[in-house]
């Protein structure tokens, strides 16, 4: 079942289920890049650190939570209130699909502990398109690396089954939460899989990042601070759920930290 008519989206409004969000300021950020929320304080809870390759669903910890409509209905996202403490700030709820741990700021060799990270196992609504390309992949920070900085090479598989190099350049001291984007090589529409990273250098200190596979699912911003703005269904496009979908939040830092995000997720089924 699908909903196809504005009576239809009307009444599914009316029988909504809602899924709240108060996320804590994350620190030491820096503007213009893409922080995870997922290891935030507040509600929901710090998520799941990985330490093994994992799928994740709307019951792993640190998801947003999410209580799907049972088949053959469709799910929903339709309706979103966001207001932060920061004057203007951009989020973006994902759903979050599988991720792994284990790698280490000092290791300037193939990194492989519990890569490749792959899509097995996920339905295919969840992924999308065929060619990969609503997918988004992260190198994402869990605790703070050192302060030397440092090239990661990311050796992926793409949509065409070839595999290859991606670059990214790493900060000195990356910290806590921070995301390295990792994009398709040129020519490539989308990545299935990521199977190694390679440091150029040892950033100096340790510490702990892995691979995340997300797919976006809507975008959010706010222009003035602690003012509620209301995102409906044609705003958000009715972005469909999947029943396993890991709700979780990213945002696009616009100063030294994110500020406090609090909302709620209105979810409908038909």
């Amino acid at each position: 079942m699908a909903i196809t008519t504005r009576d239809q989206l009307i009444a599914a409004l009316g029988q909504s289920r809602h899924a709240l969000f108060d996320k804590a300021s994350i620190s030491n950020g820096v503007a213009g890049r893409f922080y995870s929320l997922w290891k935030a304080g507040g509600f929901p809870g710090v998520g799941a650190t990985p330490t093994t390759q994992a799928i994740c669903l709307n019951t792993t910890a640190g998801a947003m939570p999410y209580l799907p409509f049972n088949s053959p209905s469709t799910n929903y996202l339709a309706w979103v209130d966001v207001a932060t403490s920061l004057a203007t700030a951009t989020l973006e709820i994902h759903d979050r699909l599988c991720h792994q741990g284990g790698l280490s700021g000092t290791v300037a060799t193939a990194q492989t502990t519990n890569l490749p990270l792959n899509l097995t196992g996920i339905p295919a609504e969840r992924i999308g398109l065929t060619d990969f390309s609503q997918l988004q992949w992260w190198l994402e920070w869990y605790t703070d690396t050192g302060s030397t900085a440092a090239n990661a090479t990311v050796n992926c598989t793409f949509d065409d089954d070839t595999t290859g190099n991606v670059v990214i350049a790493l900060a000195a001291t990356s910290r806590a939460s921070g995301l390295y984007q990792i994009l398709p090589a040129a020519g490539k529409k989308g990545i299935k899989a990521v199977n190694s990273v390679t440091l150029s250098i040892s950033t100096g200190t340790a510490g702990a990042f892995g691979v995340t596979c997300t797919r976006y699912r809507a975008g959010l911003f706010t222009v003035v601070a602690n003012k509620a703005e209301i995102f409906d269904w044609a705003a958000l496009a009715l972005p469909e759920l999947h029943i396993d979908s890991c709700l979780s939040l990213i945002q696009l830092c616009t100063t030294t930290t994110t500020g406090v995000s609090k909302g709620v997720c209105r979810m409908i089924g038909g």
